[in-house]
């Protein structure tokens, strides 16, 4: 029986770079992505102000198949993040 991956059971991952302003820092955005969309992110940077008074900047790494990583990033998008910028790196 020959196993074909489909779009939706393809691994990818894809680094981003976003802004999380202090009005959500009671947002458990990072966590949110790991259970609810099952994506494996790994924190590559992290840039916060003291005491965490201010915006911080992350650099993710997130794995998972396409359709989990295309779904944390509609959560990201519906959150309003600022991406700075976004790589795709698929096939690994």
């Amino acid at each position: 029986m020959k196993i074909t991956m489909t779009e939706h059971t393809r691994f990818t991952q894809r680094r981003v770079r976003l802004r999380i302003p202090k009005q959500l820092h009671q947002e458990p955005v990072i966590s949110q992505l790991i259970s609810k969309y099952q994506v494996t992110v790994n924190i590559m940077a992290a840039v916060l102000g003291a005491n965490a008074n201010g915006d911080g900047w992350f650099d993710l790494e997130l794995r998972g198949t396409h359709e989990q990583v295309e779904q944390a990033f509609t959560y990201i998008n519906d959150l309003g993040l600022e991406i700075w910028r976004d790589t795709d790196q698929d096939g690994w």
